[in-house]
C-alpha cells in the first residue's frame, strides 16, 4: 500500500500551513473583501460609484530565481514582499491603485513554518500598499521542484479612471527622464548574479565593497514599492507622460514601452552612482556593459517622463522616503 504522503505530498502539512496563514491574510482585508480564504473563489466588491469610468488593470509576475537565494540563506521573510511590490509597481505605473492580490506558492516539500514566513511577507507588503490578499494556491509537487526548491507567482488587480490611464502615448521630444533609486537587484537578473557571485563567495561573506553587508543580505534586499511616489505625482498639478518600472530588459527595454511613435529615450548612465553590488557583479564576472544594462536596473528602479518645464517640481514630488530622484536623460527624436 502506498499513501499520498509516501508519494511526497503531505496533506496534513498543507492543512497546518492554511491554519497558520489565515489570520495573517485576514489582516490585509479591505472593506470590499466579502469572503475569507478557503472558498473556491475570492469575492471583492468594487465601489463603482467612486469612478466615472472605472477600468480594471491586471498583471501577473514572479520573483524568478531570487527564491534560490532565499533557500541558500534560509531566509524566507522577504521574497513575499518582493512579489507583491513588483506586481504593485506594474499596475501603479499605469495610473492604477491596487485592489487585491493572489499568489501561487509551489513547493517541493511543504514546510508550514516556511510557508508562514513567505505569506507574512505577502501580508506585510499588502498592508503597506493597501492591497487585499484575498487568496492563493499552495501546491506541493516534489517531482517538479525537488525537496528544497519553490516558486512564487502573483496576480494583482487594480483600478484606474479611464481618463487617467497612463501609457506614454503623449511623450514628446524634449521631455526629461527622472529616475528613482532601486534598493538593489529587485527581482531581475538573479541567474546571472548567482552565477557570478556564488562562484566567488558564500552567502555569509562580506566583501569590502559591500561595506559590511553580506552577499546574501545584499541579494535579498526587498524590491521597493513606488506606489506612494507615483500617487504623489498624480495628486499634483504635474503632467507625467508615463512611468516605467525597470524590470527584465533594464532601462533600454522598459523605457521603450513608454515612448510614443518617433521618440527614443536617451539615458546618461553617468548621471547617478551605480550601487556597489552591480559593480561587484560586473567586475567579478567580466560582464559586458551592454549585458549589465539589459539585465539589471543598475540602481534605477522607476523612471518617469515629464515635460522639461516640470522637471524641478517632479523631482520634489518624487522625493519620497528620503530617496533622491535624479534626471537621468531626455527624450530625443528616434531617427
Amino acid at each position: 500500500m502506498t499513501t499520498y504522503k509516501e508519494s511526497g505530498v503531505d496533506v496534513d502539512a498543507g492543512d497546518d500551513a492554511v491554519d497558520r496563514i489565515k489570520p495573517i491574510v485576514q489582516e490585509t482585508f479591505t472593506p470590499g473583501v466579502l469572503a475569507g480564504i478557503g472558498s473556491f473563489g475570492s469575492y471583492v466588491e468594487l465601489d463603482a460609484s467612486a469612478y466615472d469610468e472605472p477600468v480594471l488593470v491586471s498583471s501577473i509576475d514572479g520573483v524568478g530565481t531570487k527564491v534560490k537565494v532565499a533557500v541558500r540563506t534560509g531566509r524566507f521573510d522577504t521574497v513575499g514582499q518582493d512579489l507583491v511590490n513588483h506586481c504593485v509597481n506594474d499596475v501603479a505605473v499605469c495610473g492604477a491603485r491596487p485592489l487585491y492580490f493572489l499568489d501561487y506558492y509551489g513547493v517541493g516539500r511543504l514546510d508550514p513554518e516556511v510557508a508562514e514566513s513567505v505569506v507574512r511577507g505577502f501580508a506585510s507588503a499588502c498592508k503597506e500598499t493597501g492591497t487585499a490578499l484575498v487568496g492563493g494556491e499552495i501546491a506541493e509537487m516534489p517531482d517538479v521542484y525537488g525537496n528544497d526548491n519553490f516558486d512564487l507567482v502573483g496576480c494583482i488587480v487594480a483600478v484606474v479612471e479611464k481618463k487617467g490611464i497612463l501609457n506614454g502615448s503623449t511623450t514628446e521630444v524634449g521631455d526629461v527622464l527622472i529616475g528613482l533609486p532601486s534598493t538593489g537587484l529587485h527581482t531581475n537578473g538573479y541567474t546571472l548574479a548567482r552565477t557570478v557571485l556564488f562562484d566567488a563567495f558564500d552567502v555569509d561573506d562580506t566583501p569590502d565593497v559591500l561595506a559590511g553587508e553580506t552577499v546574501g543580505d545584499a541579494l535579498l534586499r526587498v524590491h521597493r514599492s513606488y506606489l506612494d511616489a507615483i500617487q504623489a505625482v498624480f495628486q499634483s498639478d504635474c503632467t507625467p507622460r508615463g512611468f516605467a518600472h525597470i524590470t527584465g530588459g533594464g532601462l533600454p527595454g522598459n523605457l521603450r514601452r513608454i515612448m510614443s511613435e518617433g521618440c527614443r529615450a536617451e539615458v546618461d548612465y553617468d548621471a547617478w552612482n551605480r550601487p556597489a553590488l552591480f559593480n561587484l557583479i560586473q567586475s567579478l564576472g567580466d560582464v559586458p556593459e551592454s549585458d549589465m544594462r539589459r539585465t539589471f536596473n543598475c540602481g534605477i528602479g522607476l523612471v518617469g517622463t515629464f515635460p522639461s518645464d516640470e522637471a524641478d517640481a517632479a523631482v520634489d514630488l518624487l522625493r519620497v522616503e528620503g530617496e533622491e530622484p535624479v534626471v537621468i536623460g531626455r527624450v530625443v527624436e528616434d531617427v
